[in-house]
């Protein structure tokens, strides 16, 4: 039996690497179906989205010519006290403190799915895992092209050779002092910010002050330019808000209006969740 609740074998209890094997599977074709609606998400138009590409392009260039120096000079003036917490809580920003736990999830429920379990059971377990499934791709796909492109762009970081320089580039260069654009930990933490609130809305001021600390934070370790974080905030929410896209034209956690409008689908209460983990982590 699936997650879904479907059978896995007939006339006999499959085994439990059997079983497991079959969840996974399961959840594959649910990610890798073909969109079960024709109608399509609905975003600005194709001149706004310009209009808004252009107005972006512009605002990283001026802080490259305005900001970028002037907020390295005044970084490296700030005192300890101020720069010791930003460097506590900047390594918060790397996409693993998402996507181990993540993975860890969705691994358990296809390890502990199994047939003998209640069909409500098994429902809560495959809605949660689609959930997880979603949170995992819209951290983890903003990520993997932040950290392609960087490489491509190849801008060094500041200090990178003893510079400080916004408009030192080594492209196609692949090495960690010249991958400085757009930022990896403020990429993961707005990519965060949206997944995150996408599913629970309450939880949107919280996420909103972990990625404007964790982006300020590049901007006071030295790590990053100030146009670094904001060119990441952008490749950051862009790309969870398409992986959203991918899944509501699957309906998987989300669906696609008439109007286009993208609504969360609705998932099971925290305490139903807390009950079913109960029960299966019980010895």
């Amino acid at each position: 039996m699936s997650v879904t609740g479907g059978a896995a074998g007939v006339g006999r209890s499959p085994s439990w690497p059997r079983w497991a094997w079959t969840n996974v599977a399961w959840a594959g074709r649910k990610l890798m179906r073909a969109p079960r609606t024709a109608v399509k998400p609905r975003w600005p138009s194709y001149a706004r989205i310009g209009a808004c590409a252009v107005a972006s392009l512009i605002v990283i260039l001026g802080l490259m010519i305005f900001v970028d120096a002037w907020a390295v000079e005044t970084a490296l003036h700030l005192p300890r006290w101020v720069v010791a917490p930003f460097k506590e809580v900047t390594d918060f920003g790397k996409s693993g403190w998402f996507l181990f736990p993540i993975g860890l999830g969705l691994a358990l429920i296809a390890a502990l799915a199994s047939p003998a379990l209640p069909r409500f059971t098994l429902l809560v377990m495959g809605v949660s895992a689609m959930r997880f499934a979603f949170l995992f791709a819209a951290i983890a796909v903003p990520g993997a092209f932040a950290a392609t492109i960087k490489r491509v762009i190849g801008r060094s970081r500041p200090f990178a050779d003893g510079l400080v320089d916004p408009f030192h580039y080594l492209p196609l260069f692949w090495r960690p002092d010249y991958a400085s654009l757009p930022s990896g930990h403020a990429t993961t933490a707005f990519s965060a910010l949206i997944a995150i609130g996408l599913l629970w809305p309450r939880l949107r001021p919280i996420m909103w002050a972990y990625a404007l600390i964790i982006a300020l934070s590049r901007v006071v370790v030295l790590a990053h330019y100030a146009s670094d974080v904001f060119a990441a905030a952008i490749v950051g929410a862009v790309g969870a808000w398409l992986v959203r896209d991918y899944f509501a034209a699957r309906r998987l956690g989300f669906v696609i209006d008439a109007d286009g409008r993208v609504r969360v689908l609705p998932g099971p209460a925290f305490a139903r969740i807390k009950k079913v983990a109960r029960r299966l982590l019980a010895p």
